[in-house]
């Protein structure tokens, strides 16, 4: 995993993906910097998140390219990334337009194969104020249980598979999905779990944020992820609410089947904590229209299996054994799908909404 073709931007591993990154970055003129992160990948090598600026350091308006929000999706983002580099996009930017590329923001989860954070924590849960009461989620409480069984056999698998479908036929697969995925802060060793505190990766992101957007006017961003949807297809997915002036200019840079995961449109749940949501509030200086590009893989249910198949394993098992790096490889087929034509879709989806993005952006700051 992945087959790939000589020199292509993809990656096979976390490793593999940073080298990629820091030498097209370099070649692209670059300047570069990197936060190290406390753990250690499963080969014993450095973890990081990387930045990468091309363009004035006081640009008015600053492109921004997100990968690995959740961890194992980085194999897209940092593809798409490596290719924009590649491609030498940075010379559509205007005059006062500098790009700013985050590589693996959670870098922990791309190397061990995981969509959450070494706290075992959803990054996109995170983003909350934690000296306020946290969100409830009684129906996750209830189902608690049925996604986490104690044993890995098929007969526990079957067992709560029934319990969760059992759920469905009741509710409704929507309202399934939404207590499954809508964000949970009770149970630590669960899915979907928005933790007690900040994350190294938020911390982490905000003083990237801080640090390197203090002068932009304008700011676009552009967040990658699987997972959701059809095979392929990038929906360009909002954090604010429809008829909101983010919502309205992300329309007009992005188009009409720009989707509000707030105001239900979108194939996500509605969420609490996603950085997208709480970037305006960091930069209350500046515009920020931001979209998540969200790439469809396989069917729902198998991204499912493939979640509550690794939280068992880190909770219950070994990663390094030979049933781990089944359990991975089901994790990585989840969000990445090895074939030439789902990687042509993500570049090309891509390289469109990163030219439209600095498209506004010009406009804007203009």
């Amino acid at each position: 995993m992945p087959s790939l073709a000589p020199g292509s931007p993809f990656s096979a591993t976390y490793a593999e993906a940073r080298e990629k990154f820091l030498a097209a970055a370099t070649a692209a003129g670059a300047s570069l910097s990197a936060h190290a992160h406390p753990e250690r990948g499963p080969d014993g090598g450095e973890l990081a998140t990387d930045v990468a600026w091309i363009g004035p350091a006081d640009a008015a308006g600053v492109l921004v390219l997100v990968s690995g929000t959740h961890g194992v999706e980085g194999h897209c983002g940092s593809g798409a990334q490596v290719d924009w580099l590649r491609r030498g996009e940075a010379v559509r930017r205007a005059a006062n337009v500098a790009v700013m590329l985050v590589h693996a923001i959670n870098p922990y989860g791309f190397a061990w194969s995981r969509r959450v954070t070494h706290e075992n924590v959803d990054l996109n849960r995170n983003f909350i104020d934690f000296g306020k009461p946290l969100p409830e989620n009684p129906a996750y409480d209830a189902l608690h249980h049925a996604v986490k069984p104690q044993a890995w056999t098929e007969a526990a698998r079957n067992e709560s598979r029934a319990i969760l479908l059992g759920y469905a036929r009741e509710h409704g697969f929507p309202a399934l999905v939404q207590a499954m995925s809508g964000g949970q802060y009770r149970h630590a060793d669960g899915i979907f779990y928005g933790g007690q505190a900040e994350t190294w990766s938020r911390r982490t992101l905000t003083a990237i944020f801080r640090e390197r957007l203090s002068a932009a006017r304008d700011v676009g961003i552009i967040d990658y992820h699987t997972g959701l949807g059809p095979e392929g297809y990038a929906e360009q997915i909002v954090s604010a609410m429809p008829g909101s002036d983010e919502y309205r200019r992300a329309a007009l840079w992005h188009g009409l089947a720009v989707a509000s995961q707030s105001g239900g449109e979108s194939v996500s749940a509605k969420l609490a904590g996603d950085w997208l949501d709480a970037t305006p509030g960091l930069l209350s200086h500046a515009r920020v229209t931001g979209i998540a590009l969200e790439y469809g893989t396989v069917e729902s249910n198998q991204v499912l299996e493939a979640l509550r198949a690794d939280n068992w394993l880190h909770a219950h098992g070994d990663p390094l054994s030979a049933e781990g790096e089944a359990i991975k490889a089901q994790v990585r087929d989840a969000f990445y799908v090895d074939t030439e034509v789902w990687r042509g879709m993500v570049l090309g989806q891509s390289l469109i909404a990163g030219r439209q993005a600095l498209a506004g952006l010009a406009r804007a700051a203009g």
